[in-house]
């Protein structure tokens, strides 16, 4: 542990716990099985968390790469998203996390939402969470999908133009397909609202 320590705090920012078991190091690469890491803020409130099968560390570079990641998002002693990756890098002094590949957000309290992308861009000196690239939202009511998104402090995603939409039957069948321009998606109300540029058109649907 205290050799990870000494590679990963930087700057006094953010207190970081871990578990690794370090089996390989040369000058440039270190790498490390079954690492387990939390980071917390200065006044010792956790962020978040990465669990990884098989991760490596850039004394260059000075970033984490990770396989196969978890990360739980935290909102005080609760989680709030659980977030899968192929891969994830952690960098800028522990405070930009990027995931990549085949992500998949999910929260506990909302066991029909899900929320995937190619990638996904988190600096945790903002509140807000950026997905790029193949955006789908699915849940028993409507599918939303986009190039682009944007999930908010406040449990909203916004999708932006252009945004195509499914909305489902009682039967969790395709009801009808529309194209939109930005839609966003309240996961605290289950609603979807789609707004044009002119902000003269505006619908709200609540299910």
């Amino acid at each position: 542990m205290s050799n990870i320590y000494r590679l990963i705090i930087f700057l006094p920012l953010f207190m970081l716990g871990c578990s690794p078991n370090v089996i390989d190091e040369n000058k440039v690469i270190q790498k490390i099985n079954s690492l387990e890491m939390n980071i917390f803020s200065k006044k010792g409130v956790k962020i978040y968390s990465i669990t990884s099968p098989k991760s490596s560390y850039d004394k260059i570079e000075l970033k984490l790469r990770f396989e196969k990641p978890i990360i739980n998002i935290f909102n005080g002693e609760e989680t709030k998203y659980i977030i899968s990756s192929e891969k994830s890098t952690l960098s800028d002094n522990n405070k930009l996390l990027k995931l990549i590949g085949n992500v998949k957000l999910k929260t506990l309290k909302k066991d029909d939402d899900t929320l995937s992308a190619d990638n996904f861009i988190w600096n945790i000196e903002e509140a807000n969470y950026l997905l790029v690239g193949n955006i789908r939202f699915e849940n028993k009511n409507i599918i939303l999908n986009s190039g682009k998104a944007i999930l908010g402090s406040d449990n909203i995603i916004e999708f932006f133009n252009p945004v195509k939409y499914i909305l489902k039957d009682e039967n969790n069948d395709n009801k009808y397909e529309v194209n939109s321009e930005n839609a966003y998606y309240n996961l605290n109300t289950k609603s979807v609202s789609f707004e044009a540029k002119d902000k003269r058109v505006k619908s709200i649907i609540y299910f």
